[in-house]
């Protein structure tokens, strides 16, 4: 049985310590050896030799949301995720996948986005226009803002929020998005035909910078769109770099301190993959002041993940629930906000029914200048 993407000398350099059943979010729920970190290499291994070839697999590789904790601890230097979604792809290329894999890779196909949603994905803007805002949008810019699938249909509010400031600044949109690759990837499947597509696009718009609102979209346009070579930056780094010029742009008196205070929910995809901690971070002082911004009990590299990544969500919802309520464990007493730069997590967030709102960063920085 070939596995020829896993790394092998990555898949031969854990030793079994064990480590990663401290940080495990999945092994903390489920308590089974297969489900954390260390059990899924062993099976991983058997993959690779040829002496698993059955389904019993996917319980255990799939209810991993590749959140990359494991490999902070690892001592050994092992990257687990990269691992797993190896393994998923050697068995996607054996015919071997869920139905919640065959599920979400025909929606993509159809629809091209995770939702099933036919509609237009810039229909949140022409609603808005439609109601008078009449927000052009520029030619040939210089950087374009991705809106990902989740804030095109399900956060359009989010959408509209974050252009109407980026719109300021002269960032353009992509003509004709799709998705970008992100749910086929971490799931096994090929992402070629969505990865051109948005590559073409971004060389149709001229921009050299592409602003990511979705930390899935951010991590996989950072890393599966490389070769492109344009720059890939998040809202909050864009805004940050740019929040002089931004307020020059509005009324002097416009952008004030919140009186709030908030937390703040390190996405696994733009924290610990890509080390995107400090700017989210920045801005959030810039707008409640030092003061006012509190830590969460686990946060930056070892911020717990909220539970809906790698298709946990899909596949494992009572698992995935239950892994943001655990998170959402670790807000501190007083706070008035959750605040997160990534729509999953705050769609799972949400949905696991805490006491604090959970709002992106862009509500902020909305409440700020209204």
């Amino acid at each position: 049985m070939s596995f020829e993407t896993v790394d092998k000398r990555d898949l031969y350099r854990c030793v079994s310590c064990g480590n990663c059943r401290s940080v495990c979010p999945a092994f903390e729920h489920t308590g089974r050896e297969s489900a954390n970190t260390r059990g899924r290499i062993l099976v991983i291994r058997d993959l690779y030799e040829g002496i698993l070839d059955d389904d019993s697999v996917f319980d255990s590789l799939n209810t991993c949301t590749t959140c990359g904790f494991c490999a902070e601890t690892c001592p050994a230097g092992v990257n687990p995720p990269h691992l797993v979604e190896a393994a998923r792809e050697g068995l996607v290329a054996l015919g071997k996948m869920t139905p919640t894999q065959i599920k979400i890779r025909d929606t993509v196909a159809r629809c091209s986005n995770t939702l099933g949603v036919e509609d237009d994905r810039l229909g949140w803007l022409q609603k808005a226009n439609d109601s008078g805002l009449n927000l052009t949008i520029p030619t040939n810019p210089k950087a374009v803002y991705f809106v990902g699938c989740l804030d095109s249909y399900r956060y359009p509010e989010t959408a509209l929020k974050t252009y109407k400031i980026l719109n300021k600044l002269g960032v353009g949109l992509l003509e004709d998005e799709k998705c970008c690759g992100s749910p086929l990837l971490r799931l096994g499947f090929d992402a070629s035909a969505q990865i051109n597509h948005n590559i073409e696009q971004i060389k149709k718009s001229g921009a050299d910078t592409i602003i990511a609102g979705c930390a899935g979209c951010y991590n996989t346009i950072k890393n599966s769109y490389r070769s492109a070579g344009f720059t890939v930056v998040t809202v909050s780094e864009y805004l940050l770099s740019n929040l002089d010029k931004f307020k020059e742009l509005i009324a002097a008196d416009s952008f004030k301190k919140l009186n709030i205070s908030v937390t703040y929910h390190d996405s696994c995809h733009t924290g610990r993959h890509n080390r995107i901690f400090d700017e989210p971070r920045a801005l959030i002082r810039e707008i409640v002041g030092v003061e006012n911004f509190k830590e969460m009990a686990f946060s930056r590299e070892k911020s717990r993940c909220c539970g809906g990544g790698g298709g946990v969500r899909s596949g494992y919802n009572e698992l995935s629930l239950a892994m943001a309520k655990r998170r959402l464990e670790d807000a501190p007493e007083g706070v008035d906000y959750i605040v997160t730069t990534c729509p999953l997590c705050l769609r799972n967030l949400r949905d696991a029914g805490g006491d604090i709102p959970v709002i992106d960063i862009i509500e902020l920085v909305s409440m700020a200048t209204e």
